[in-house]
């Protein structure tokens, strides 16, 4: 599956005009199955109240007929919760959504076909939302800039 997004992220890198078309053959039982692995266990369950763990039970089972009705374009997200948690130092209350386990990992598989993509097109010097790197690595380099530039 890696060599798959590896290519594409080739594609889209050597040829930036490339138009892709479908994506869809990208999500079947295997990259489904490696990225419902890759979700952490322990975050709050969805609307469904489905956890990773019970998930896991029928694992072949659901990844299966998550499959069937992504290729046959049935697939429906359900309805994300919706909680309110406190704002540090204050009173109020800020809302979070909090999809069906699901619903995360056709997030996460889309996600990381959709970065394979994209990703080419940044600079290097960009760091806002990028996998692997972060504000504190964009501060870093500042001062390292800001150090030995002066």
């Amino acid at each position: 599956m890696e060599t798959k997004l590896a290519r594409i992220a080739q594609v889209a890198k050597e040829r930036p005009k490339e138009k892709f078309t479908s994506l869809a053959h990208l999500l079947n039982v295997e990259m489904l199955t490696k990225w419902h692995r890759e979700l952490s266990g322990n975050k709050a369950s969805g609307i469904d109240k489905v956890t990773k763990a019970q998930y896991e039970e029928n694992l072949p089972e659901n990844i299966e007929r998550l499959y069937q009705s992504l290729r046959k374009m049935e697939y429906k997200p359900q309805a994300v919760k919706r909680v309110y948690i406190p704002k540090p130092g204050s009173r109020e209350k800020r809302p979070l959504g909090i999809p069906a386990y699901e619903d995360k990992v056709v997030q996460l598989a889309v996600s990381k076909v959709l970065t394979a993509i994209y990703e080419q097109d940044f600079m290097e010097i960009s760091y806002g939302f990028r996998p692997g790197r972060s504000a504190h690595d964009a501060l870093r380099e500042i001062n390292n800039i800001i150090m030995t530039n002066c």
